[in-house]
């Protein structure tokens, strides 16, 4: 590891991902990164991907740390948390990453380069610049969704985004200190658009790189109802939130 390479961590929440933990921990710690850390949130899952967790940071203490999280209350509360624990241990660069294998770790040095070389505040991993595409096994309403869901939010929130509800993103630390994380309440996709409206907001500049999305590997996924209705009504709140102040 070289000294003046930046401390890089990617976090990871996870509710029943023991199948694929695994396998992202290998695919990211097997990149050729300097100084790359990654943490797990798990959100204490009953499958027992907290223990796996645990295994895997007693097998490489140096490259692997585990926060364990008593309750399951949503995707935005296990993201603060662990990105506080890494601002906490002195990351330079912060990625957000799903453990479901549907991000391409491949892409991480591209995305750090871009951190390095440019003045973006934070990276996408997009799917809708030229180059990036969605899996081919997602059915079409679920294509329809998420274009709908970018038109939206892009829409009510001028973020000037081609994929403004991805959760594959590279972050200067600076930048995640400038918009004040711990206050911030929305969940689920949400949760992305509201990091993004507040970089914007924040004069800071958002970098889009192309990937392929891929269908989750294992498992179920976690988009329910509710996660639905918060995504469709937390552009407004936040419009009509900043209007007040």
């Amino acid at each position: 590891m070289g000294e003046g390479d930046p401390q890089v961590t990617v976090v990871v929440p996870t509710y029943n991902e023991r199948e694929n933990l695994p396998k992202l921990v290998g695919m990211v710690t097997g990149l050729a990164v300097p100084n790359l850390r990654v943490l797990v949130v798990d959100d204490n899952s009953p499958d027992g991907t907290g223990e796996v967790a645990d295994e895997l940071a007693a097998e490489s203490p140096e490259t692997v740390g585990v926060l364990h999280r008593t309750e399951k209350n949503g995707l935005g509360r296990a993201y603060v948390a662990g990105i506080t624990r890494a601002l906490d241990e002195g990351a330079d660069i912060v990625l957000q990453m799903d453990a479901d294998l549907s991000h391409p770790a491949e892409v991480i040095p591209t995305m750090l380069d871009i951190l390095a070389t440019t003045d973006a505040a934070v990276v996408l991993g997009s799917r809708y610049v030229p180059g990036g595409s969605a899996a081919g096994e997602w059915a079409w309403h679920r294509k329809a969704l998420s274009a709908w869901a970018n038109f939206y939010v892009n829409t009510i929130l001028r973020l000037r985004l081609k994929d403004a509800t991805a959760g594959f993103k590279a972050w200067h630390a600076s930048a995640l200190r400038k918009i004040d994380l711990p206050t911030i309440r929305s969940n689920g996709y949400a949760f992305q658009v509201e990091m993004n409206y507040r970089t914007v907001r924040a004069g800071m500049r958002i970098a889009e790189t192309p990937i392929r999305f891929e269908e989750r590997a294992e498992g179920d996924s976690k988009m329910s109802l509710g996660v639905q209705v918060e995504s469709a009504l937390m552009p407004w709140k936040l419009l009509l939130g900043n209007r007040k102040r």
